[in-house]
């Protein structure tokens, strides 16, 4: 197929922005530029089921490659996919224009700007996931930076502007290091582009400081533990699109970038620091599931429950097992779609009585049964209840992880009663119990958009609960290609 279809999905967005940035900015065109945006979005969201749909499963080479030169000698502009990658593309453009229809009620001024922050977003961020040269993917993985930061510190909180900064700061300097790392990597192999270097190898002797610098980069993004203080911060500050964005998808950029480069190009490294890794992880499962547990914002409790979730991300890839690797890629998957609907939940509170705080709540399951219906679904796959697709990638990685080190695996599983205890003690303290706030009377349930949204998100979690094949079956050759050529390198090096 000669049609640039990954070209296209990385630029249709930027073209909706550049149309939005274009018309003229009237008070009463706010549903124009929201339905322009909602076009764009959807429209890249069908391509990218046409991709899935025209994907073979049966190979794990790099399908529907674009190769232009761009700086002759140094730098080619090349994309392409395969089963781990595929999924994060999909992921992305189903969750930008849910992202869009929920500004409804979030987002009062310059909505226009606003949209065209999304888009611009949802370009780099599939930018991220197609690239197949180091500085490409470097490229789209720092702009992502530019329209999030935008966003938190126009359209957040009371303390927008020390969230977004602190957010910026603490990502751009862990990627400084990667850069380093990337030009270091062309010196040595003369070459950027991922494939050759998968083929040529990078010698031993240089992958521990590459590792290092490459892990400082995903290491603040994803976040694990200790660099993990910014996630709460900006979550906390940042509009209700802005929340959903980074926890759906941001976060997965880090952990998408640990399979294709930690593992793929730095083997060697990777089996030496593993024993971090695993140190780190269960650091952030169980010390930030207990932090959870403390909070009195429902932002905040579910910011730390990212970090924690994202801790069995990390371990997962790192046992360099099938099913760890493969539970950490759903595990991603899964919460991009939890917590992306749980960030959604508080929105719809916090837009009608304008508080995130727990102590305002309790009772309102007899005044918003629909909300409270959906709001618990979320809540129990967040824990991992069977039946729920959050269960399928954590059962998954503690399989791994098992395999591998059993004392790792039952620190780990800590993780998941303290995760169960949180998710609960918020459910609980929230919906259920006497309604002492009178103001809470007045509450309106769910409208049509939120109800849509809600829906939308509900139905994948409870679909790959039951019947995760469609995922295992797109990821499984390439995650067990990667293991063999990860194996492969050990032998030689």
């Amino acid at each position: 197929m000669n049609f640039p279809i990954l070209s296209s999905l990385i630029l249709l967005p930027t073209v909706g922005a550049l149309f939005l940035f274009f018309t003229k900015n009237k008070d009463g065109n706010n549903s124009t530029v929201k339905y322009v945006a909602l076009f764009t979005s959807a429209v890249n969201f069908l391509i990218s089921i046409y991709l899935w749909i025209s994907f073979d499963q049966l190979t794990s080479n790099f399908q529907f490659i674009e190769d232009k030169t761009w700086i002759e000698g140094f730098i080619n502009y090349k994309v392409g996919v395969d089963g781990i990658s595929i999924l994060f593309i999909i992921l992305t453009t189903f969750i930008t224009p849910l992202c869009i229809v929920s500004v409804n009620n979030s987002v009062k001024t310059r909505l226009r700007d606003f949209l065209i922050a999304i888009l611009i977003m949802e370009s780099f961020m599939i930018g991220v996931f197609c690239s197949l040269d180091l500085v490409v993917f470097y490229l789209f993985f720092e702009a992502g930076l530019i329209p999030m930061f935008l966003i938190i510190g126009i359209w957040g909180g009371p303390k927008r502007v020390y969230s977004a900064f602190k957010f910026f700061l603490y990502t751009l300097l862990g990627s400084v290091l990667m850069l380093v790392a990337i030009i270091s990597i062309y010196w040595i192999s003369g070459t950027t582009d991922v494939i050759e270097l998968y083929e040529l190898g990078i010698d031993a002797k240089y992958q521990n400081l590459l590792w290092l610098a490459f892990f400082s980069s995903f290491a603040v993004k994803t976040p694990m533990w200790p660099v993990h203080t910014w996630l709460p911060d900006a979550h906390v500050e940042a509009p209700t699109a802005g929340s959903v964005l980074l926890a759906a998808i941001l976060l997965k950029m880090a952990g998408y970038g640990f399979i294709r480069f930690s593992l793929g190009l730095f083997p060697v490294a990777s089996e030496i620091f593993t024993p971090l890794i695993y140190a780190l992880s269960v650091i952030a499962i169980i010390l930030t599931s207990l932090i959870a547990l403390m909070q009195e914002d429902m932002k905040k409790l579910i910011a730390y429950s990212s970090v924690a979730h994202m801790g069995f991300v990390t371990l997962g890839i790192f046992t360099i097992q099938q099913q760890g690797i493969e539970g950490s890629i759903i595990q991603m998957i899964s919460h991009g779609l939890v917590s992306a609907a749980l960030f959604l939940c508080v929105g719809v509170v916090y837009d009608r009585m304008h508080s995130r705080m727990i102590s305002s709540y309790g009772g309102i399951v007899a005044i918003i049964p629909k909300y409270s219906i959906l709001f618990m679904l979320f809540t129990l796959a967040a824990l991992g209840l069977p039946g729920t697709s959050g269960f399928i990638g954590e059962f998954l990685i503690l399989m791994g992880v098992f395999k591998d080190n059993f004392l790792v695996a039952v620190l780990a599983s800590l993780g998941v009663i303290l995760g169960a205890a949180y998710m609960l003690w918020l459910y609980k303290r929230v919906v259920f119990g006497k309604l002492i706030n009178e103001n809470l009377k007045s509450l309106i349930d769910l409208n049509k958009s939120e109800y849509f949204i809600l829906i939308c998100l509900a139905a994948p979690t409870l679909f790959f609960g039951f019947y995760p094949d469609p995922l295992i079956n797109t990821i499984e050759v390439s995650v067990k290609d990667l293991i063999n050529m990860y194996n492969s390198n050990l032998i030689i090096k």
